[in-house]
This record gives structure tokens, C-alpha cells and sequence, in this order.
């Protein structure tokens, strides 16, 4: 039985060129990956810290110990008089705004409190009807930044009057009104929380199972970089071949 004409093979040829880009890459691809399993290993702890803190700690005691974005709060206290209506948000398809009302809790600081979406008159030149508990109430959350875009600025003071739209809040905005106001916004863990709207959003946070996601990501472009690297440098030889001068 008489062998194949074709007595091709593949061999291992050194190419200095995929060497280098792989050399500069891997590296890169491989930190990146470790670097993400860091952030979600850090991301559980803090977590873990938090809940337990929470159930530990009064608002006067977490501002103390410093607050962060996306801690969870409880306090107790009574809705102010000064409402902002954060403009442009819509939910479904319809337009509306998100209720952002000033907060004086029993002890520490006041706090802006983020009640959630509410639908947007059918003429612009009106605002929505919102109301506020009365008396002490009991709300939970968690903070969140100053709703202030890097981009589009809304300085305007209003004419006294609430409650105010506005395209933005920014933490200075809510100074001119209550000096000493937290740094933070508390957003209402739900529709249950005494005084919300509409509070269905998504939480800010990046939680450890995102980090991890982007991890396999890193980690499986290095894996894709390793395989294409040593498929490339094998290269076919035989008899017919044309002598490789590299």
C-alpha cells in the first residue's frame, strides 16, 4: 500500500515576533484577571462587614465610623419640607422623576433620601403631586452619590418654592438648602419604605460576582492568547516546501 504523495507535517518554528506580542500580553491579561479576583474577595468582605454593622449601628455611629457608597442604612427621623424632582427619568417608556426629599434623622446629620420614580404630568409646565409622611417614620437603604453627571451641570436655585425640578443634584445644591446635610443620598430599599414611590432600581453596586465574571474574562483571553500563540508558531513543512528562511 503506497503511501500518501503528501508527506507534510507541521513543526515548531520559533517566531520572535509572536514571542514579543505574547511575552507583552500575557502578563498584562494574566494581572488583569488576579487583580479581579482580588476586588471580589474585598468587595465580600466589605459586604460582609456592612450587613453586620448595620445591624449594630445607629446613622450617628456610621457617620462616624465614615460612610461609603452603597452601605446599608437604617434611621429613624421625619421628612422635611424641601423636595427635589430629578427630571428625565423615565420608567417604561413614560417620563417622570425620581423624589429626592431632605431628612432629619432623630440624631446626626440630615440626610437626602431618594424615595424613588414618579410619573410626570401630562403638560411640562406641571409638577407632580408628592406628599410626605407625617411624623417619625423608620426607613432603610442604602447611599448612593450625588446625582451630578460629569457633564451636564444644573446650578439653579429655584425661587423658593417645593417642590424643585432640576436636571441634577449635586452635593453643594443641597448645601445652599440644609448646611450641614450628609454627603451621601439614602436610597429606599423599596416601595414598603415609608414615603416611597416607585423605588424598583437596580443597586449601584458592583457586587463579587461581577468581579469574578471579568476575571474568567481576563483569564480565558490569556487562555486564547496562550493557544493561538503555540498554534501559530507550528508551521507546515515536506518535501515540497520552499526552504523557510524565517
Amino acid at each position: 500500500m503506497s503511501e500518501p504523495a503528501d508527506q507534510s507535517r507541521r513543526k515548531w518554528h520559533f517566531d520572535w515576533r509572536l514571542a514579543l506580542f505574547a511575552g507583552l500580553f500575557l502578563p498584562l491579561l494574566t494581572g488583569l484577571g488576579v487583580w479581579q479576583l482580588e476586588r471580589a474577595q474585598e468587595k465580600k468582605a466589605q459586604l460582609a462587614q456592612w450587613q453586620q454593622e448595620a445591624g449594630g449601628l445607629d446613622w450617628a455611629e456610621q457617620q462616624a465610623s465614615g460612610l461609603e457608597a452603597g452601605e446599608p442604612v437604617t434611621v429613624s427621623g421625619r421628612y422635611g419640607e424641601a423636595s427635589w424632582l430629578l427630571d428625565n427619568r423615565t420608567r417604561d417608556g413614560a417620563p417622570g422623576y425620581e423624589v429626592l426629599t431632605l431628612f432629619f434623622p432623630d440624631e446626626g446629620l440630615p440626610v437626602v433620601v431618594n424615595r424613588g420614580w414618579l410619573q410626570a404630568p401630562r403638560s411640562r409646565d406641571e409638577l407632580p403631586e408628592i406628599s410626605r409622611p407625617e411624623g417619625e417614620v423608620r426607613l432603610q437603604g442604602r447611599l448612593s452619590e450625588f446625582p451630578e453627571p460629569p457633564v451636564l451641570k444644573d446650578v439653579s436655585r429655584g425661587n423658593g418654592d417645593w417642590p424643585r425640578r432640576t436636571q441634577s443634584l449635586s452635593h453643594q445644591q443641597a448645601k445652599d438648602v440644609q448646611d450641614d446635610v450628609a454627603g451621601f443620598v439614602l436610597r429606599l430599599s423599596g416601595p414598603e419604605q415609608p414615603g416611597a414611590y416607585r423605588a424598583d432600581w437596580a443597586p449601584d453596586m458592583m457586587g463579587p460576582q461581577t468581579h469574578y465574571g471579568y476575571a474568567l474574562q481576563w483569564f480565558s483571553l490569556a487562555a486564547a492568547l496562550v493557544i493561538l500563540t503555540v498554534v501559530a508558531s507550528y508551521r507546515k513543512t515536506g518535501a515540497n516546501d520552499d526552504n523557510d528562511n524565517g
